[in-house]
Formats: structure tokens, sequence, C-alpha cells
């Protein structure tokens, strides 16, 4: 049994970590560093609620960290935990910038501890769905596809989420980065364009990237001020196209107070829609979401089973995407990615 350290229990702890973490076979939520003790209590009434970090990283029989902290903690917090000689799993982005990231990567490597990132949504119904009809070759060979995640949220935020650094591009940018590297790899360029739309906006509320592929263009979009929000994927091949309106619901659903245990737990009753290239159009049922793989993929990497469910390196991919698409932004050009 792994005992796990959970820093922070905000919408990331509540929502999506602890739950899962004490859903798992193989790991105990044992502690929970957070302000919000009563809240914590009444939901994981086994966990101890500790004030500082520095608590958690003195019990030796806490293997596991889950950062769930705010951003610009991710950094200072990965690294104690490392130092203290525990596995680390970091929720997303890795770390406010790529040299931060890569910090942390090479202290995870000096020490031969596991670091992973918590990228939860290759685990979405609409996303395995689109990997379910691209394995059977429904789509053939794909040219396009626009992935979005929008919502309509016009009034000005004042949560530090709505103040950092990079906007939505460092919120949900990572979330669907992740997810066009897993389809199609490594792109060899990003056009980026990021920008503040609301009157009196603090932080960047609308990002359009476009990656550049060999022979194919992938259309990356979050935006907060669009009434009509619903269009998640338009993915177009050769052989046919595959459109899905909405979002994965599990997030909403934790949010509800459901648990992974539920049977009704990542179904989505919202089937795509398939065209295919003779005009024939049929609907497509979506693939149940199931984000607790992550940490059953976890559970393994910590036995020495299999690899981790997300890499360091995965990771670090997807940082030097999303850093490529703030200098776009910024210098209003496209910017070569250098993998070497």
């Amino acid at each position: 049994m792994h005992r796990v350290a959970l820093i922070g229990f905000g919408l990331a702890g509540k929502a999506f970590h602890a739950p899962l973490i004490a859903a798992t076979q193989g790991l105990e939520l044992a502690a929970v560093v957070s302000s919000r003790r009563a809240e914590v209590a009444a939901l994981y009434p086994r966990a101890m609620v500790l004030p500082a970090i520095a608590d958690a990283l003195a019990d030796r029989s806490i293997d596991l960290v889950v950062v769930a902290s705010p951003d610009h903690c991710h950094t200072s917090h990965a690294l104690a935990a490392l130092d203290a000689g525990k596995h680390v799993v970091i929720d997303k982005p890795f770390a406010p910038s790529l040299g931060e990231a890569r910090a942390i990567a090479a202290r995870a490597d000096e020490r031969g501890l596991l670091l992973s990132v918590f990228h939860n949504r290759r685990w979405d119904c609409d996303f395995l769905t689109l990997r379910r009809l691209l394995g059977a070759e429904d789509l053939g060979e794909v040219i396009e596809m626009e992935s979005r995640f929008d919502r309509f949220r016009p009034e000005v935020g004042t949560r530090w989420k709505d103040q950092r650094a990079g906007g939505v591009w460092q919120d949900i940018g990572p979330h669907l980065i992740d997810q066009a590297l897993q389809l199609f790899g490594r792109p060899e360029a990003i056009s980026a364009d990021l920008a503040t739309l609301k009157p009196g906006g603090l932080a960047e509320d609308h990002a359009q990237a476009v990656l550049r592929y060999p022979g194919r263009r992938v259309t990356l979009h979050i935006g907060q001020t669009l009434p009509d929000h619903s269009l998640r994927l338009a993915v177009h091949g050769t052989r046919g196209s595959f459109v899905k309106h909405g979002l994965d619901p599990q997030e909403s659903q934790s949010k509800a107070g459901m648990r992974p245990a539920d049977p009704a737990w990542g179904v989505d009753i919202s089937p795509g829609r398939l065209t295919r290239s003779d005009g024939s159009v049929s609907p497509v049922a979506p693939e149940r979401g199931d984000y607790g793989a992550y940490y059953r993929g976890l559970v393994r990497a910590l036995s020495g089973e299999d690899g981790l469910p997300v890499s360091a390196d995965e990771a670090l991919a997807v940082m030097t995407v999303l850093a490529a698409g703030l200098a776009s932004s910024e210098q209003r050009r496209e910017i070569v990615l250098s993998w070497a």
C-alpha cells in the first residue's frame, strides 16, 4: 500500500486527486496539506489534515506526494518532496516555466524517483472515442483537427487562476497540447494568438494556436466568451469526419459529489457524428471516461510493473509547446520547434 500526501485542496485537489486516490486500490490518502481542515475531515476522516508541506514530508511512511497547489508553488513543492525522497505527481501545468519544469525533472533523475504530471484528459470520453476511431481507421489519414475547450464566462474573475500569467493558455493549453502530441507526435512549429477579450480582463481569456505537422494542421482553441461553447472536436480525414459536442462529464460529476465507483461515472450521453467520404452519416457512441486509469497506472509504476502513465519527458514536450506558444503570441510569428 502506497501512502499518499496531497498538497492542496482547491479544485484540483478536491475534485480530481482526492476522490481518485481514495478510489484506487494500492493507494491510501494518508494526509492532506490544507487550511480547510473541517472540509477535508468531513470527506476523508481517516486522512491527517496538516498545516504545512514540511509536516507531510517529515512522515517517512509517505512515499508519494501529489502537488495540487497553485501553479506558482509547483516548483518549490515538487523539489522539496523529491529532496525528501518522495515520488511526485504534479497537477498540470507541470511548472510555471519550461526552465523550472526541466529543473524538477533533473532533480527526480538525480534522486532516482518517479515523477509524473496529471494529464488526466487523455482519459476523457471524447478523446478515447477519437482514439478508437483512429485505431479502426474510420477517418483515414487526419488532415485537419480542431480541438476546443470553450466556456461562457463573460465576467472578469478575481481568483488566482483568472490572473495567472498566460491565462487560459497556461490553464487549459496543457490538456489540448498533450492530446495533440499523443495523437500525432511532436509538431514542427506553432503559431499562437493569446488575447484578453473581456473588458477589464486581468489575464488572457482567449487562445488560438495552430500546430504545423507535415501534411496536417491541428488548431487548438480556448475561449471564455462564447454563448454557444458546445463544440469539442472536429476531426477531418481522408475517409471521414468526426464531430463531437459537449465536454467530458467527470469534472462536473465530481463537483456534484459523484465518486468514481458510481455506475454513471464517466458516462457521456451525447453521441458524436461520423460523416464518411461517401456522404453517409452515423452517430458515434462515446467511450466511457476514466480518470482513474491514471492512478491505476501509477500504482503499477510504483510497483515496478509498468512505465508511468505520463512520463516526465512527455510532460516536458507539452511544456516546450506551451512556452513556444507564449513566444509566438508575443512575437506575432510562427515559432519553429527544436526537439534536439
